[in-house]
């Protein structure tokens, strides 16, 4: 296994633990206070635990190198996770909407709760410091399971601190609906972060393109090879969790050797394995004097014009 693998399941375990603590914190809570704002957040947190141990699981797969039945390997298992994360935010806002319900039907005012916000304030704090960790570590090693997995979290935090005010209001107001009423809103908050899991993890197996500012770089850098005798078009890029491909038509003169346009594709290459690390590029030499090698292609990342070589 290789050392990026063994970092982002590093990250999986430590979402694991970050999980397992803040259950058993906001299990506390709720069982000092009986309140139900309290107990939705430790249902959320229910949540985040299984779906830190399906994030180990996918990044254990998605690991893997290419076999015989997936030769570009299997990056593509992240955006299961993802997918299946949002699926189980949905469920547990259902449970928070359900209790909230009842217990706005059969208002009942909650005891200790200045005890109860402390301990739900120190929850936060791991989950704010372990999402944090997690985002980074995602978008430096572009898995959408770890980036998830980490706005999970922070989407934890947000709804802990809503909680944590609900009932501090309560407290002052004296006023029990209120409970309910903020373990509601938690609920809503919940679905939208489901549907933007969901959206973003079906983005993702739809083979997108690049951020348009990769694709505008990895056309500058075609751009510089581009001469009176070589031209490029349809660029076109996607991606597959971390892993990144690319293909690009490089029109050369019909009497050049294999052995001319190897080495130029060779150079090309270098080049953007520089400024891509780990990106897979393919080239398809055709002769320029061919009319079928100006094909147009629906869409492609526009090639600029080569840089003044005065």
């Amino acid at each position: 296994m290789s050392s990026r693998q063994v970092n982002l399941t590093k990250y999986a375990w430590l979402s694991i633990a970050a999980a397992l603590a803040t259950i058993t914190l906001k299990v506390l809570a709720w069982r000092i206070t009986g309140s139900v704002g309290l107990l939705s957040d430790a249902a959320e947190s229910l949540v985040n635990l299984a779906a830190a141990i399906l994030a180990l699981c996918m990044l254990i797969v998605a690991a893997r190198p290419a076999d015989e039945n997936h030769h570009f390997g299997h990056t593509k298992a992240e955006y299961f996770s993802a997918a299946v994360e949002g699926v189980l935010i949905f469920v547990a806002a259902v449970l928070i909407i359900v209790s909230a319900v009842d217990r706005l039907l059969s208002p009942q005012m909650p005891e200790a709760l200045g005890l109860g916000a402390i301990i739900a304030g120190g929850a936060s704090v791991i989950n704010g410091v372990v999402g944090t960790i997690l985002i980074r570590a995602g978008r430096r090693f572009r898995s959408p399971t770890l980036v998830a997995d980490g706005r999970h979290l922070w989407t934890d935090v947000i709804t802990s601190i809503g909680v944590i005010v609900g009932i501090i209001l309560v407290w002052l107001t004296n006023w029990a609906p209120l409970d309910p009423i903020v373990a509601l809103l938690v609920g809503v908050n919940i679905i939208y972060t489901g549907i933007t899991l969901v959206r973003d993890s079906t983005r993702g197996l739809m083979d997108s393109t690049l951020p348009a500012a990769e694709n505008q770089e990895l056309a500058q850098i075609l751009s510089g090879f581009t001469t009176d005798e070589v031209h490029f078009h349809g660029l076109r890029t996607r991606m597959a969790a971390r892993q990144r491909f690319a293909v690009v038509d490089m029109l050369v003169p019909g009497a050049w050797s294999v052995r001319q346009g190897h080495d130029l594709i060779e150079q090309v290459s270098a080049a953007v394995e520089q400024a891509f690390p780990g990106l897979v590029l393919q080239v398809h030499m055709e002769p320029r004097e061919d009319p079928r090698a100006y094909d147009d292609y629906e869409v492609e990342v526009p090639i600029p014009d080569p840089p003044s070589r005065n």
